[in-house]
Formats: structure tokens, sequence, C-alpha cells
């Protein structure tokens, strides 16, 4: 589907890092094979860039969410004064939550790192054999330490406006059908999510606009998913939140039931398609460097 040329070839650790560059149309190797998998150390010092790039990604999705919220809830807000409708301020939220991923994927840290800012995402490319053991867990303790750094951000910008109780720091917690109804709910949307990813990243039409699903996704689950659970699909987005609103209620759902949907969606891609996606960048046609595994052959 795409084309790779190596553009750089380190020794780290005694063994070799490829970094690729994707772009074009069709790539016959691996841009890093899982013999060449780095030690933790050597990962981050070959990765570290990636990382840092998920701890801003993260860290501005949250501080959006953050901003958002408040102008759309707090009580002294104009905006919420002027608007009464809940509904049209979900959409108003949606539009905004949307917009934000879009420009977080396609944005040049997006196109680097991948554009996950969800440990959900980066735990189903690596089942899916598309990131490296150490890359993984080194996303993921990023992405949470970005969501904290992003509440905390926003906290210090609105000063005590995040901390009202009709904002409460943007938690996620279970709606009016309660606990159940918001882990179905999170396990659908998730499913549904990465199901779109893989499927749009993986077709050559389709794969430069998968920033484009992903926002509309967002934007339509703000509008019709949020009032049962909140919305999430992420881990790290929640988490940031709970921490600084000392809130913890029901945080095991938004925990299990995205991973649980993002897993299903990519086993079901593997049984549909036959093959592992492509790479686990959500924007592949750039010239950025590339630390994941690629498919061998065109999928």
């Amino acid at each position: 589907m795409e084309h790779c040329s190596a553009t750089q070839s380190q020794q780290a650790g005694g063994k070799t890092a490829r970094f690729a560059t994707c772009y074009g149309a069709k790539c016959k190797r691996m841009a890093l094979r899982r013999v060449d998998g780095l030690s933790a150390i050597a990962s981050l010092r070959e990765h570290w860039p990636e990382y840092l790039m998920e701890v801003g990604e993260v860290g501005c999705y949250l501080f959006a969410a953050c901003v958002f919220a408040t102008l759309l809830q707090h009580p002294g807000s104009i905006v919420r004064q002027s608007i009464s409708s809940d509904i049209a301020r979900r959409v108003l939220m949606g539009l905004a939550m949307g917009g934000t991923a879009i420009a977080i994927v396609m944005s040049p840290w997006g196109k680097r790192s991948g554009g996950h800012f969800n440990p959900a995402i980066t735990l189903t490319f690596y089942r899916l054999g598309k990131v490296e053991f150490w890359d993984a867990w080194f996303y993921v303790i990023t992405q949470f330490l970005g969501a904290m750094s992003g509440v905390t951000l926003a906290k210090y910008v609105l000063r005590g406006a995040l901390g009202d109780r009709a904002v409460r720091y943007a938690v996620t917690v279970p709606g009016m059908y309660g606990s159940l109804a918001a882990f179905a709910a999170e396990l659908t949307i998730s499913f549904i999510l990465m199901l779109t990813v893989l499927f749009t990243a993986n077709r050559e039409k389709l794969a430069s606009r998968t920033a484009y699903f992903v926002g509309a996704l967002i934007a339509t689950y703000y509008v019709f998913e949020a009032p049962l659970s909140g919305m999430s699909t992420n881990p790290a987005r929640t988490f940031g939140s709970a921490v600084h609103a000392n809130d913890w209620h029901a945080v095991w759902i938004y925990f299990l039931a995205p991973s649980l949907g993002m897993l299903a969606a990519g086993e079901l891609f593997l049984r549909v398609r036959g093959v592992a996606p492509y790479c686990a960048k959500l924007h592949h046609t750039n010239h950025e460097r590339c630390i994941f595994h690629h498919a061998e052959d065109e999928s």
C-alpha cells in the first residue's frame, strides 16, 4: 500500500534499528523487523522524540477538552449562558474535539509518532505486531503523563473554573443508565473507532483521510454517546481528569472497555483481511521517520 525508503540506520545496543519514511505506493520490507527489537535503554535513546510527541499530543487533547468543557458548561461562561440546549452544546463540544483530534493526527508530531494519543490504540497495534514491546510500554506511560500534564496546564490557565461542579475537570463518568450501559457504550464506540482506523488507514484511497474519519466519529460520539458514558474511548483521557478531580467512580470501565473494544476490532480486521495492517501510523503519507513494523506485502 505504501512505499518506504529507509532514511536512517543506527546502531543501538549491537542491533540495527531502521527508520523508514512512508510515502507513495508500496513497501516490500519492514521498517523495523521484530528480530531487530531494541532494549529499553536503546529504545529510549533512539525513540525518545516520538515518546515526547505522544506526551504533547495527549496533553493538547486533554487541555482542549478542559477548555471547551469549561466554556460550554461553566455557569459563568457567556457561551453557556447563551446556549441553553444540552444537545447544541454537545454538538459544539463534538466539533471542537473532533477538530482537535484531526489537528493532532495531521500535525508534524502526529505524522511522526503515529498520532495514537490513546493507550488502547497503542495496545491494539502492539497486538497486531506493529509496535515493539518497549515502544508500546513507553508510549502508554507517556500518554498517561501527557494526560495529567494537559489537565494540569488547563487547571493553571482556567484557575478555579475547571474545578466547578458543572465542569469537574471534564471527568468521564457513567450517565443516566448506569455503569453497565456506560461499559457497553464505551466498548461499542471504541470498537467502531479502531475498526475505522484499521480499514481506512489500510486502503490506498482512504489512508490520507483517516484523521478526518476519526474526527467525524469523535464529533458524533459527543453528540449521541456522551450522555451514556461521558465519551472517552481513551484510558489516559479519563485518567488525566480523574486524578485532578479525585473522582474514581467506575474508572475501571474506561480502562477495560476501550481496550477490549479496540482489541476486538483488531481481531476482526485480521479475520476479514487475513493480513496485519500496514503500519501503526494513523497518517502514512508523509516524509517523517517511522519506528513501527511495516507489512512486507501490499495489503
